[in-house]
């Protein structure tokens, strides 16, 4: 039983908060939130992050980039990282996340590179690559089963 989960980048202002304000949506009621390997706090989301969820009726204005921390390891069930050096990066800091950290892009094999510093077209790719890899893991944790936050 999945209950909660937390997506993980780099800066989290880019590619995991799209990942958990997209997952969130898919299975509505499963705890989830986002991290960053080395997110300065307080940061808000990415512009052009921004602009591609408000087209798909979301809204990233009040998420606030949070440092990885320990604790949040603790408390996920799953752990959905961007990229293969970010899972071994979270398990040699975390050893005991071993086990619950995979790519986002895993059913696909590829990592969800980067945007930031680059161009409108290659936000919109990694936006449709964490929307693929969303739709897949949203499929596996309803076969699993997750429970529902009150």
């Amino acid at each position: 039983m999945i209950r909660q989960v937390l997506t993980v980048c780099i800066g989290n202002v880019c590619r995991s908060p799209v990942a958990q304000l997209l997952l969130a949506r898919a299975l509505p009621g499963l705890e989830v939130r986002s991290a960053g390997l080395r997110a300065y706090a307080g940061q808000p989301v990415d512009k052009k992050m921004q602009r591609l969820l408000a087209a798909e009726g979301l809204d990233g204005s009040a998420l606030r980039a949070e440092r990885l921390a320990e604790w949040m390891l603790r408390q996920s069930d799953l752990v959905l990282v961007m990229e293969a050096d970010h899972r071994t990066e979270i398990e040699g800091l975390y050893p005991l996340s071993r086990g619950r950290v995979f790519r986002l892009g895993h059913f696909d094999q590829q990592d969800i590179v980067d945007p930031i510093g680059k161009d409108g077209a290659v936000f919109q790719r990694v936006y449709q690559q964490i929307n693929a890899g969303v739709g897949h893991w949203a499929e596996r944790i309803r076969k699993l089963g997750y429970e529902q936050s009150a």
